[in-house]
């Protein structure tokens, strides 16, 4: 899947409308509190910069449901970028009414506009077609380098592009090369690692690497229904319902593809009025305990399934890893990559901030900046936002 570059468009004196994702955290007073998502496209800025474009960022943040919210702003996001780039970055109140159309012509060239919250306007999620065409009125190309938005069929992320000469910028280039090497046939042993929470959410990613991957393992909330599945009672956890006949259909075709399943052994437990975790075989889970992660035995049993692949990716945490008691099964199995060789990938929901904050970046060839667009890449779904842009 070869797109047109950002390398390829002339974009000297012209004005340049280019999709970013500066959907970042924020601190209680509205400061940016990471800001890993801008720093991932200042290599598509700092070329538009040097080329002479007139460059107009679009972003969304967070969940304002078309409604205009000054916490969901990003008026912090400009101020950090400003930093970053080492100039001013003004902010477009409007998105595409006359401010934004008047700043945007007052553009000059190595200069940058941020147009405000996008998801501010109900024609962003609808893919509304007279939205996308206000916006693509600001511009005279498109850039995509918002990988985390390629699997949703918003205004900005294809009907944009429908409407302007569009390129893929440097962020999604990369993306897409990177994980295109999970798709294909990938060296092997090929060893798939997920965790998090759905069984539902998930079953469509474990389907896809049936046949694929030579071994899965499955820890965190999600392997509790295959252990359930299995007959095993794993005290006061919440179960997952209505996914028992999912998981055993899953179970069964994963046995018909000679691809090996493996479940935590042991697991780490939270009970009431006891401050430290406790360890215990599934099977004998007390009734008043919570399972919060892979236990001792199962990290050591993971870690050897990791030894002599070719080939790691790597999804969601093996237990409630934001709790110091329950982050040493995550840090422990995704930690072991960091001496191992290959190819390692992590991608999916925080994948970055998790491995950041357990010091297992080290471990990683890459680390996709996409959560469900990542996941969906990798599964062989086709991404609207990549599929409308143009082929090489």
């Amino acid at each position: 899947m070869a797109k047109r570059g950002i390398q390829d468009a002339a974009v000297h004196g012209r004005r340049v409308l280019v999709r970013v994702d500066f959907n970042v955290p924020q601190e209680p007073n509205g400061q940016v509190a990471d800001d890993r998502r801008i720093v991932e496209a200042l290599p598509t800025l700092n070329h538009l910069r040097a080329a002479g474009a007139r460059t107009i960022l679009m972003s969304h943040l967070g969940r304002p449901d078309g409604h205009r919210d000054p916490k969901f702003s990003l008026r912090p996001v400009a101020h950090r970028l400003s930093q970053l780039l080492g100039q001013p970055v003004p902010l477009a109140g409007d998105i595409v009414g006359v401010e934004a159309l008047e700043l945007s012509a007052r553009l000059q060239n190595g200069q940058f506009l941020l147009l405000e919250n996008l998801r501010f306007n109900p024609g962003e999620e609808a893919n509304d077609p007279g939205f996308a065409a206000q916006l693509a009125r600001l511009g005279e190309i498109f850039v995509e380098d918002a990988f985390g938005t390629v699997h949703r069929a918003h205004a900005s992320t294809v009907g944009v592009p429908k409407r302007l000469p569009s390129f893929a910028g440097f962020l999604v280039e990369r993306e897409m090369k990177e994980l295109s090497r999970l798709v294909g046939t990938p060296p092997r042993p090929y060893v798939v690692l997920v965790g998090g929470a759905k069984v539902k959410d998930k079953l469509p990613l474990l389907r896809s690497f049936l046949g694929k991957a030579d071994t899965l393992l499955i820890g965190g909330a999600l392997a509790n229904p295959f252990l359930a599945a299995g007959g095993v009672r794993l005290g006061a956890t919440p179960p997952q319902s209505g996914v028992e006949s999912d998981v055993n259909e899953f179970l069964r075709a994963a046995d018909s593809a000679h691809t090996r399943v493996l479940l935590p052994t042991d697991v780490r437990v939270d009970r009431p009025g006891r401050p430290d975790a406790e360890v215990y075989a599934p099977t004998a889970v007390p009734d008043d305990a919570v399972v919060q992660d892979i236990g001792p035995a199962t990290q050591a049993r993971f870690v050897d399934a990791l030894a002599g692949s070719q080939t790691v990716f790597w999804n969601g945490p093996l237990g409630r890893a934001e709790d110091p008691r329950f982050a040493e099964g995550t840090r422990s199995v995704v930690g072991a990559l960091g001496g191992l060789p290959g190819y390692h990938v992590a991608a999916g929901g925080d994948s970055a901030r998790l491995a950041q904050d357990l010091g297992v970046v080290g471990g990683f060839q890459f680390i996709s900046t996409g959560g469900g667009a990542a996941l969906e890449f990798v599964e062989g779904v086709e991404l609207p936002g990549l599929a409308v842009l143009s082929d090489v």
